[in-house]
């Protein structure tokens, strides 16, 4: 036999060989009575008959055979996808377990450092306020604060005489922007009044309208509210208060009281 055809024989399942040799006996039998000399016709009948029965056997033992395999592998099948799916249930049922196992392990432990920081914490607080509350309060050392006093430069003083009295009335009309110069002033009162505070005119016009010029720098009344500088007493006597006035008259009337030559 070609080994191709061997082949293909070993390939049928245990179904069909089964079904083969049925055949195979039924054919058997059926030649048998056929070449028996003599065979009547009642032979011939009963041969076929035989025949008949014997092939429904053959395929009937192999049909309930192949359906009883397909029954079991069927229950196999079942019963091995029934166990997978307990075996995944169970996996799944093991894993949610150790995930909550774990999340309360890990909740635990963090419950646990925060206990220990707090507790540690409260010791340190408790070990400084005993020491602390053990050493009397120190009071910081106050320095004493220096009375700050505004030092006010010392008011410059003259002397009591016509130098003084120039000097003075000078060093008010720079202050007040009033134009003159000693020598200008000095020579002025020694024309008009020979360097006399209380001199007075009673001889001349004004005089004779009732206002005399007097002082050193002989100035009218009207003249010397006029002109009055502030800071000056308000006494037409006065050697300040009248140098300064006829100053402030002369820078006026004349641009300083340095271009006046004469009675003004």
């Amino acid at each position: 036999m070609p080994q191709h055809a061997t082949s293909g024989l070993h390939r049928l399942t245990r179904t069909h060989k089964l079904s083969v040799a049925g055949v195979a006996a039924a054919g058997a039998a059926a030649l048998v009575f056929t070449v028996v000399p003599g065979a009547g016709a009642d032979q011939g009948k009963t041969q076929a008959t035989a025949v008949e029965n014997v092939k429904p056997v053959a395929f009937s033992a192999v049909g309930t055979t192949a359906e009883a395999q397909q029954a079991t592998i069927a229950k196999q099948a079942d019963s091995s996808a029934a166990k997978g799916k307990a075996e995944a249930a169970a996996k799944k049922a093991a894993a949610v377990k150790a995930a909550k196992a774990k999340a309360a392990a890990v909740a635990k432990a963090k419950a646990e450092k925060a206990r220990a920081t707090k507790a540690a914490a409260s010791r340190t607080a408790v070990r400084t306020a005993i020491p602390a509350a053990a050493k009397p309060a120190v009071k910081p050392a106050v320095k004493p604060v220096a009375a700050k006093t505004a030092a006010k430069p010392a008011a410059k003083t003259y002397p009591d005489n016509l130098d003084g009295w120039i000097r003075e009335s000078l060093a008010i009309m720079a202050k007040k922007g009033i134009p003159g110069s000693y020598e200008g002033i000095h020579r002025n009162i020694m024309r008009e009044s020979s360097g006399n505070p209380m001199a007075i005119n009673n001889w001349d016009i004004n005089a004779i309208n009732g206002t005399p010029s007097k002082g050193l720098l002989q100035v009218i009344a009207p003249t010397f509210k006029t002109y009055h500088v502030e800071g000056t007493s308000w006494n037409l006597y006065d050697p300040v208060a009248n140098i300064t006035a006829a100053c402030n008259y002369a820078a006026d009337k004349y641009g300083s009281m340095d271009n006046v030559n004469s009675a003004y």
